[in-house]
């Protein structure tokens, strides 16, 4: 979807909302899809000063394996953007990955929330920010609880174990 801010461009302090939905059902992280449901953007544009800031805020649910527990999960998620719109670059190389060119005066969102929605991805996919994961000798899923198994001694203090053994 292409934004024309060709309103707001020489007004200072001009703002100009928007609301658009886009398909990432087929964005891949690893080995699955998982962003089947729509991805609702809701935002402004804000001229400040001459500066077009990009203020928006993008829901939808994650459907995936969590990568500490593996349980198929459900979340809710929610990213705040902030971007800066350019006209020109003065120096690509140096532009950071939250500017973005104006093509005609207008900008892509498609191209824009994408980007940000990749960005603002957690490196791994998790069921909950708190998931505890699975227990490494029984493999219990220790969201469910703890499991029976006895922590190891500190291999230091081995020789103080086999003192208690003998008695």
């Amino acid at each position: 979807m292409l934004l024309s801010l060709s309103k707001i461009i020489q007004t200072t302090d001009g703002v100009l909302p928007f609301e658009t939905s886009l398909d990432l059902h087929d964005l891949r992280f690893g080995d699955i899809c998982p962003v089947q449901e729509p991805v609702l953007v809701k935002g402004t544009v804000r001229n400040t000063a001459g500066v077009l800031v990009l203020d928006a805020l993008l829901t939808t649910n994650l459907h995936g394996v969590c990568d500490r527990c593996a349980s198929d999960f459900e979340r809710e998620i929610a990213y705040q953007v902030h971007a800066v719109l350019v006209r020109e670059l003065e120096n690509e190389d140096e532009a950071d990955e939250w500017t973005f060119l104006l093509e005609n005066d207008c900008a892509d969102l498609d191209e824009i929330l994408t980007t940000a929605f990749v960005l603002n991805m957690d490196s791994k996919l998790l069921c909950k920010d708190e998931c505890k994961g699975l227990c490494f000798r029984c493999g219990k899923n220790l969201n469910d609880g703890d499991c029976d198994c006895r922590p190891e001694a500190d291999p230091r203090l081995a020789v103080l174990g086999q003192l208690l053994k003998d008695k």
